[in-house]
Parts: structure tokens; sequence; C-alpha cells
């Protein structure tokens, strides 16, 4: 029976934050490939980034695997909600607007 000589295995990178071309040049470096189910045209995604990967960062696999990357949060997975100017405005006034008047701190003991 012959034995082969076991293959190092390849650590997954941390990807999610990265762009997609920083997170293509990271896998490659380690000898992993990306697939992106959210992107079929994964190869041209230039600028969109990494929000999750599977497997996670620090996982041990055999060279040439592939690793799973999104560049969408999924259905009620979170997300930055609505950047648009809330409308009204809040009223103005800020920590003046919540002072009370100055005078005797101790007004309310007094009595």
């Amino acid at each position: 029976m012959r034995i082969t000589p076991k293959t190092p295995d390849a650590r997954v990178p941390r990807l999610v934050g990265l762009m997609a071309m920083d997170a293509r040049e990271t896998a490659q470096a380690r000898g992993l490939f990306l697939n992106a189910p959210d992107r079929p045209d994964f190869r041209h995604t230039v600028v969109d980034y990494v929000v999750r990967q599977y497997p996670q960062p620090g996982a041990e696999v055999p060279p040439d695997s592939v690793v799973y990357v999104w560049f969408d949060f999924g259905e009620g997975e979170g997300g930055g909600g609505v950047r648009e100017p809330r409308v009204p405005r809040p009223p103005s006034g800020g920590l003046r607007r919540e002072l009370g008047e100055p005078g005797n701190a101790f007004e309310m003991i007094d009595r």
C-alpha cells in the first residue's frame, strides 16, 4: 500500500471588508479560488466590498479549494438602512433647550 505524503493545507484569509479585486489577489496568493454566488460577473467586479465569506477566516482547507464570498447582505441580515435626510429636521436648541433657567440648585429641596 502506497501512502502519499500529506499536502500542506492552506489557511483561509480574512476577506470580509476587502474590495473584490483585493480579495481575488489575496486568495490567489494563498493558492485558493474565489466564487461569488451573488455575482455572475464576478471576474469583472472590482470595487464592491466582501460582506460575508465561507469558510471562515483561519480555517484550514486543501490547496486549490474554493472560498465563497458575497457582496450583498441577504434578506433580513442588516445593512446600512436608508441614508436619506430626515424630514422634518429635528428641532434646534440642543442642550440649551434641555437645561432649566439658572437659579437655586436646591430650590426643590428647601421647600
